[in-house]
């Protein structure tokens, strides 16, 4: 009978979602497998933490335990580096600066990166991806967990917000400057950076020849195969049915994210949660979830967040902009689908 490494993302720990994914290792746990397959000398390394909000996991071989070690101390390092620039959590991050103050001048070159990768998605998404949507989760926290029923009609003043200040158009970029165009605007990269910081660690470690590894960020990336020789096999959790695995999905060298509003919610009915329609405000209820994959974890992650916004209307259209991206996504009423930028797959089980 099959074991499984099960890595979960607690609620209080993820403001964005909770990420449950499964490394099946086809007989035996992964933190006990060997590494024959590769070499007799290779050994695993694996470190546990925390990273953008999320719990974190890193599996990698090398034969060298003083190299790999240096590595995972390294890898600290950046981890905090990337804490200092994208956590919400932190009063003196550069998102916290930004958001209150207005502007920020000569931000860190990694920062304005992901910023215009976010907008080049909210363009390729025609809206349905936008890092401006701060203001309305400040807006639910405080209904919700803050001053419960403080807000006499919500779904209204969603809406007026969004109109107001929901608007990743309305954000500026010159050279390292960035800057708001409307007062009250606020933006959170938590639907795309926990994709860059595990593509930012991936590349590191394959930069430093680490040929074999997963890494688990908030979101998953694969280096190399399995140490059996096969592809890495990552199980989806069932959105509908907590403990169960809805996809086990199959990765070489490629990065996998998934994105559902059962990540975070406000309330128990599931209505109000984390993952906002930038047009109305409220919370998107078009999938229940999207796991994509993709061979960077940066596309991956915000792929998944636009496209449970979406829907199925805008997937094919949107992951033409990358070829080699594919999702998994589970309908409001239970269907679960496989789209390409050619097809759209009705899964059966």
């Amino acid at each position: 009978m099959s074991q499984a490494k099960l890595v979960m993302v607690q609620p209080q720990l993820s403001r964005r979602r909770v990420l449950r994914l499964v490394a099946a290792a086809a007989g035996l746990p992964l933190a006990a497998l060997g590494v024959r397959a590769l070499s007799p000398h290779m050994q695993e390394y694996n470190w546990k933490g925390e990273a953008l909000g999320a719990l974190a996991d890193m599996s990698i071989w090398h034969h060298d335990r003083h190299k790999a070690q240096r590595m995972i101390a390294q890898i600290e390092t950046e981890i905090t580096r990337y804490e200092k620039l994208f956590s919400l959590f932190r009063p003196d991050s550069a998102i916290s600066l930004l958001n209150q103050q207005g502007s920020l001048q000569k931000a860190d070159p990694d920062f304005i990166e992901l910023i215009n990768e976010s907008l080049k998605l909210g363009n390729l998404s025609q809206g349905a991806f936008d890092i401006s949507v701060q203001p309305l989760w400040k807006l639910y926290e405080k209904q919700f967990w803050i001053s419960p029923g403080s807000v006499a009609d919500l779904d209204h003043s969603a809406l007026q917000m969004a109109k107001a200040l929901v608007d990743y158009r309305q954000i500026a970029i010159e050279g390292r400057n960035v800057s708001f165009k409307r007062p009250g605007m606020a933006i959170t990269l938590n639907g795309i950076a926990q994709g860059f910081l595990t593509d930012r660690v991936s590349d590191l470690l394959r930069w430093e020849g680490f040929e074999t590894a997963l890494v688990d960020l908030g979101e998953m990336r694969a280096l190399g195969q399995h140490p059996e020789g096969r592809p890495w096999r990552l199980g989806v959790k069932d959105p509908a049915h907590p403990g169960a695995v809805s996809a086990t999905l199959e990765l070489t060298d490629m990065a996998l994210a998934v994105s559902g509003g059962y990540g975070t919610l406000f309330e128990p009915s599931g209505r109000h949660h984390h993952i906002f329609d930038p047009n109305n405000g409220q919370s998107a209820m078009r999938l229940r979830d999207a796991a994509v994959i993709a061979t960077r974890a940066t596309h991956a992650d915000g792929l998944a967040t636009a496209l449970c916004v979406t829907g199925v209307e805008g997937a094919a259209s949107l992951l033409a902009a990358y070829p080699e991206a594919q999702a998994y996504v589970t309908l409001a009423n239970g269907a679960r689908q496989h789209i390409t930028n050619r097809e759209v797959i009705t899964i059966t089980t």
